[in-house]
């Protein structure tokens, strides 16, 4: 299983995300290093944890935020050594998606709350190599965040059938309302989601607490795991990684 640091990128630092209320994010301060510069954080995780592929999500973009653009930034870390990005930049088409793996990025998220049309949903997977797609399926408390209608109403179990019949590999189901709250991520989500369907590559975001949630959330057969706070917080430490792939499940 994989554990993928994330850095939450706002006005050209890493800041913490907390619960999803962006008004209050605020620059990260972590046991890794001493600076929120996304280069410091990311070097960090890959030299500190070993951790070398690194989820960006660029919230000026995903908020709509014309006067910062962190083209340059991201373009620059996905040209670092030994770092494979993951972006989630609000892209929504084919166009913007394509532009991004142009420029280095090893995959790019499709988020559901970005998402404007259901038929972007189809056309993306059709039209883009899958293996660097992932498909995020935003939500709060159980109900899904989408600017399509016709996403927004569906259940995330309705979702994940529509997303596996459109021919999306990989999916990060991702609850706003969990980030950074040390709750624990939503097991009984993550269990449902693989049991009903195992052919899904399933990422979970959203509350990573305790070192143990790991080797649980593996045993379920979770492919990759989402974590910042546990990180800059020191609770989820090199030795405790170490330990999980000594002893997989």
């Amino acid at each position: 299983m994989r554990l993928i640091p994330v850095i939450d990128l706002l006005d050209g630092q890493a800041v913490h995300a907390v619960i999803g209320k962006r008004e209050h994010y605020r620059p990260v301060k972590s046991v890794l290093c001493d600076t929120p510069d996304p280069f410091e954080v990311a070097t960090a995780f890959r030299d500190r944890l070993g951790l070398n592929e690194i989820y960006i999500a660029d919230l000026d973009a995903i908020q709509g935020a014309r006067q910062v653009n962190h083209r340059e930034m991201i373009a620059a870390l996905a040209g670092e050594e030994d770092l494979n990005i993951i972006l989630d930049a609000g892209v929504s088409d084919v166009e913007n998606t394509r532009t991004w793996l142009d420029l280095g990025v090893r995959k790019v998220v499709i988020g559901a709350e970005t998402l404007r049309t259901w038929d972007a949903l189809q056309d993306i997977p059709a039209k883009v190599d899958r293996d660097r797609l992932i498909f995020s399926l935003d939500s709060h408390a159980g109900k899904i965040l989408s600017q399509s209608p016709a996403l927004a109403a569906l259940s995330p179990m309705k979702a994940l059938e529509h997303l596996q019949a459109a021919g999306w590999q990989e999916v990060l189901l991702l609850d706003l309302r969990l980030v950074g709250s040390g709750e624990g991520v939503d097991r009984k989500l993550a269990s449902e989601a693989r049991r009903n369907f195992p052919d899904l590559s399933l990422l979970v975001g959203g509350g990573l607490a305790r070192p143990e949630e790991l080797a649980e959330l593996e045993a379920m057969g979770v492919a990759g795991v989402l974590a910042a706070t546990a990180l800059h917080y020191g609770t989820i430490t090199a030795q405790h990684l170490a330990a999980l792939v000594r002893n997989p499940s």
